[in-house]
């Protein structure tokens, strides 16, 4: 049951419209943004079938996840991932240069891509802008150039990340409104942050306003389906019916490892004789909570100041301001149980944004990194709210 769930015709017809747009898909042109809760399945159909997808169609495509270093800015981690892909194109016989002989329509020889700047500048002052960057790379190549940026709300926590995107929508508006572009950029972000991802190309002061944003198309049915016919073969059971197996999988939040836990559960840790049907629910609704109870444990060691200050953010219905306020000090002060220094509050705000639990929305914005998490956190706290009162 390790094997991943592939789906290629979603992948192709998103390839289709990204690449060969028809009237109506043009506007993907000005980028692309996907969004939907975390452990849903995006990054897994982004790299083993979107990506595949898109350089069978002859695109060059860079791919950066910008939570694989949270310690390190967005910026940073994007001109490094376009410098590798640039130096490797530029490099006789690397892998990523012979892939892209395969599938690309430019004959190149034995030979790399030539640049007219030094890589190593790319990203430093002084250096060559991304637009220029990818000019030459789309003019070279003669073809498209996809930069996928997973968890892209990351960008907007600070201000190089929001000079990052301006930079991005330059060097697509440099090279797609030629009249004689041999190629063009697209750009593709996904966030597991619904708000965030929409604001993105929602409001006016970012820079790819205007451009599409869509939720990720989680698996469903089918993949239910998948799961069950395989168990069947495999000979396990007793099995749920399809309907009741796939409520649980939505009562999981469409999250294909928590379903694989609550098949486990319910094959192999209860008493035989039990009506699959009967106990899925349970099991699902219980896995379901305990999910986040990793996430929630972390907040927990850090110990009770950070779980106040978790506590102010996740209750406010947007953006969490007024974090380092004596009055929110004083708020601390009365969850905790004993006084609380307005200084004692950043670096527990800078231990929370370490472990990737909050995140900063911008300047004194914070709000909850998953929005699954801070949900179950909500009601937990409505429940002991009603048993208190």
């Amino acid at each position: 049951m390790a094997n991943i769930y592939l789906r290629p015709q979603l992948a192709a017809d998103m390839a289709r419209q990204l690449l060969q747009p028809g009237v109506l898909d043009t506007g993907l042109r000005s980028g692309l943004f996907l969004s939907g809760l975390r452990r849903t399945g995006k990054t897994t159909f982004l790299l083993n079938d979107l990506i595949p997808a898109l350089e069978q169609s002859g695109a060059l495509v860079i791919y950066v996840d910008l939570w694989s270093d949270t310690q390190t800015s967005p910026a940073t981690l994007v001109h490094a991932a376009i410098k590798k892909t640039l130096a490797e194109l530029a490099s006789p016989g690397s892998t990523l240069l012979d892939k892209f002989k395969r599938f690309g329509a430019v004959d190149l020889g034995a030979f790399g891509f030539k640049f007219g700047f030094k890589l190593d500048a790319l990203g430093s002052e002084g250096g060559p802008t991304l637009a220029q960057a990818l000019r030459e790379v789309v003019d070279q190549a003669r073809t498209d150039v996809v930069l996928i940026i997973d968890e892209v709300q990351q960008a907007i926590t600070s201000e190089e990340g929001n000079q990052l995107l301006l930079a991005l929508k330059s060097a697509r508006d440099a090279i797609n409104p030629r009249p004689d572009t041999p190629g063009h950029f697209l750009f593709i972000g996904t966030g597991s942050h619904r708000a965030l991802v929409s604001e993105l190309t929602a409001r006016r002061n970012q820079a790819f306003a205007g451009a599409t944003s869509i939720e990720y198309p989680v698996l469903g049915e089918d993949y239910v389906s998948h799961l069950l016919d395989r168990l069947k073969q495999e000979g396990l059971g007793p099995l749920p019916s399809l309907a009741v197996a796939v409520q649980a999988f939505r009562t999981l939040g469409n999250r294909p490892e928590e379903m694989l836990k609550a098949l486990r559960q319910l094959l192999f840790a209860l008493p035989a004789g039990l009506v699959a049907d009967a106990h899925l629910p349970t099991i699902a609704n219980t896995l379901r909570s305990t999910a986040a109870d990793i996430e929630l444990l972390k907040v927990e060691q850090l110990g009770p100041l950070a779980s106040a200050i978790f506590e102010k953010i996740a209750l406010s219905n947007g953006d969490a301001r007024g974090l380092f306020s004596a009055e929110a000090a004083t708020d601390y002060s009365v969850a905790i149980g004993h006084d609380v220094k307005v200084e004692e509050v950043q670096p527990l705000v800078n231990e929370l944004l370490a472990a990737n639990l909050v995140m900063r929305r911008g300047h004194g914005l914070y709000g909850i990194t998953d929005p699954f998490v801070q949900e179950i956190w909500r009601e937990r706290h409505s429940l002991q709210q009603k048993l208190r009162d």
